[in-house]
């Protein structure tokens, strides 16, 4: 970990100051982002055939074939970059990178437009996200439907940390737009720019005899980005315990993840299936899992403001 293991942060966000407080780092294995896999992927010939590497955080390597990516050398991070067959067309895709901030790697995400050409001609757009997260995406992707159902987020923690803290920094375009483009209908610009966005969220899991999972949200700790900000060491993100529905800061997009916005895990049978957030734990409550994302968009699938990057380092929880 590229941070020291004690730091003196003074901070004020939201209800909770954390001002000249010593927090204890536990960082997060892989947090500070200074391994990355190289994966080469060869697109078909039906859109020209080309060689994309995209980019996985784990141990230093490389490697080349069209394969599925499953998480290596005990990384717990998984991100936005993928290689999909659709109808049997291969295509990488690739919105997470490594690069270097005072000498030393970080993560940078940005939200680009990938475009998919059959015979010279464009004919589907689809607007992705940079977004690193705690979990595993299944590959190869079939089809851009239901992106959560591809994806297991949340890893097993049972532990009750104060904070999240990591190094960040947002390049914000200046255009106050959105795109809208799933590949399968026209782009639409849609008023108000994107924004990005940090979370993590603690939660106490359950699986009925049915095998549909359950959860308590324990914890939340959650923030948007809506303007450039220089590099920033040491930030503080609170967690919070038990029902925030009354508090000041609350905002509507820290609420309970279910319907459509519940994300997916595997249940005792294999199968991945939506963790509904049933209601909100007591602020006493031992979490059973945490989920951690850091993104270049907070808004749905398929939507975001191009160019809009988010840079993140030496991710760690943080202890009082």
């Amino acid at each position: 970990m590229k941070a020291i293991s004690k730091i003196i942060i003074s901070a004020s966000l939201v209800s909770i100051s954390f001002t000249s407080s010593a927090l204890r780092l536990e960082p997060i294995p892989y947090g500070d982002f200074s391994t990355w896999k190289a994966r080469g992927i060869t697109e078909s010939k039906l859109i020209g055939g080309n060689h994309k590497t995209i980019y996985e955080i784990a141990p230093e390597g490389s490697s080349e074939g069209n394969t599925p990516y499953s998480n290596e050398g005990g990384s717990p991070w998984a991100t936005s970059n993928v290689y999909a067959k659709v109808a049997g067309v291969v295509k990488g895709s690739n919105t997470v990178n490594p690069a270097l901030h005072n000498g030393n790697r970080c993560a940078k995400m940005q939200a680009k437009m990938e475009e998919v050409k059959v015979l010279g001609l464009v004919n589907m757009d689809v607007m992705v996200a940079g977004t690193i997260f705690l979990g595993q995406i299944y590959e190869p992707i079939t089809s851009p439907k239901g992106p959560f159902s591809k994806m297991e987020m949340g890893i097993p923690y049972t532990k009750r940390p104060s904070a999240l803290v990591f190094d960040y920094q947002v390049d914000m375009p200046a255009d106050n737009t959105r795109t809208k483009s799933t590949g399968f209908s026209p782009k639409k610009t849609l008023e108000g720019r994107d924004n990005a966005e940090v979370y993590v969220l603690l939660q106490k899991r359950w699986e009925d005899e049915k095998g549909n999972i359950y959860a308590q949200r324990v914890g939340t700790g959650r923030e948007r980005y809506s303007k450039s900000i220089p590099w920033t060491s040491g930030h503080v993100l609170p967690i919070h315990y038990g029902d925030i529905t009354r508090e000041p800061f609350y905002k509507s997009w820290m609420g309970l993840l279910n319907g459509d916005k519940a994300y997916y895990a595997k249940n005792s049978k294999g199968k991945l299936v939506p963790v509904n957030e049933v209601e909100w734990a007591p602020a006493d409550a031992t979490p059973t899992h945490v989920l951690v994302m850091l993104s270049s968009s907070c808004g749905e699938p398929f939507v975001g403001t191009e160019g809009l990057t988010l840079y993140v380092d030496n991710v760690a929880f943080g202890f009082e």
